[in-house]
């Protein structure tokens, strides 16, 4: 067990001494899943069969117990001692803000990683947005079944698909436009950071939004395609085909941005993220840094940090290869951080 200072907590040793396991624990506690795509049987320790979680969160003078644990295939999460009926109920609750080392995806691959992260964002800040992501993703699963199975068949039922239909337009719409409303608040706070952290005022940010329900209503925009899917066995059009464009200067910051700018872009997409969590919660969400000193120039590091000490944010988590280099650049800022220092575990044979 650990006491953990409120401010910031340097985690300090070799890569492969669990650094990132111990941030991964904390994004659990709040997501009640976590950050890495491992299930959750593949989160347990080898020749074990069970994985349990514990921590404490305060906020305004009350402190509250978090437990998660996954035995059996089956996951309980409980607050203060109370088990919750479903997981969805917990999200939002203690606020979270991870940067790791693959989140450099975002950036390059393909629109499923960018809707996750406004997915994300959103769950946290509406608990209805996350109701109806759940309803969409249930339908949609249904709905593709369905479609397969018509055509193993070659038997088709239009009322029973058209019921998973209603469901997607339902949901999907509310997804929808609360991501377009999302992305009038966060483009202008994310492009100051960016501002903040490159200090050049000629690189514009840009996000474009791209969806199919802009140019017609999700009903017109499935019955257009319902041929299409019984071809396909699979529901070809939708809001879980959206995606968010990055660009840059007016170019698409995938093809074109430099690798310093797309971390850049990165940094302040997470922070843009982190404020609009703290202005809606009313309280600063943790922030977890993972190796963030390979992500940046010593510039662009001070500057983040220089936020730091400034008291713009929390409780910070930063997890470090080079304890000696992190001394360094904190003690510079004048901060008395907590360090947590990891020792590589002794290799064993089974």
């Amino acid at each position: 067990m650990f006491e953990l200072h409120p401010g910031v907590v340097c985690l300090v040793g070799p890569n492969g001494s669990g650094k990132t396991n111990f941030l991964d624990a904390i994004h659990y506690l709040s997501f009640t899943k976590g950050a890495l795509p491992a299930t959750d049987a593949q989160s347990i320790r080898k020749q074990e069969s069970w994985f349990l979680i514990k921590g404490w969160f305060e906020r305004q003078g009350r402190v509250s117990e978090v437990v998660c644990s996954f035995q059996a295939a089956k996951k309980t999460v409980r607050e203060n001692e109370i088990e919750y009926n479903k997981l969805s109920e917990h999200v939002g609750k203690y606020p979270v803000v991870l940067v790791a080392p693959q989140d450099i995806e975002l950036i390059w691959d393909g629109s499923e990683v960018r809707r996750k992260f406004f997915d994300s964002l959103l769950a946290q800040l509406d608990r209805v947005y996350l109701q109806n992501l759940i309803v969409y993703g249930n339908a949609l699963k249904q709905r593709n079944a369905l479609l397969q199975l018509f055509a193993q068949r070659r038997a088709t039922d239009h009322d029973l698909v058209n019921q998973y239909t209603q469901q997607l337009v339902h949901a999907g719409t509310y997804l929808f436009n609360a991501r377009t409303a999302l992305l009038q608040e966060f483009l202008p706070v994310c492009a100051r950071h960016y501002l903040a952290l490159c200090q050049k005022p000629d690189e514009q940010i840009f996000i474009r939004y791209r969806s199919e329900a802009q140019e017609l209503s999700l009903a017109d925009v499935f019955a257009r395609s319902l041929d299409r899917d019984y071809l396909l066995q699979r529901t070809s059009a939708g809001v879980h085909r959206d995606d968010f464009v990055f660009e840059l200067g007016g170019m698409e910051l995938k093809r074109f941005g430099s690798q310093g700018q797309q971390k850049t872009y990165l940094i302040a997409l997470k922070l843009a993220e982190y404020e609009i969590l703290a202005n809606a919660k009313g309280h600063r969400p943790v922030l977890l840094l993972d190796d963030i000193f390979d992500k940046l120039d010593d510039e662009r590091i001070g500057r983040l940090l220089h936020a730091v000490a400034a008291g713009q944010f929390g409780q910070i988590f930063i997890s470090d290869a080079r304890p000696e280099r992190s001394r360094q650049l904190i003690s510079a800022i004048g901060l008395q951080p907590q360090f947590i220092e990891f020792q590589t575990p002794v290799a064993t044979t089974a």
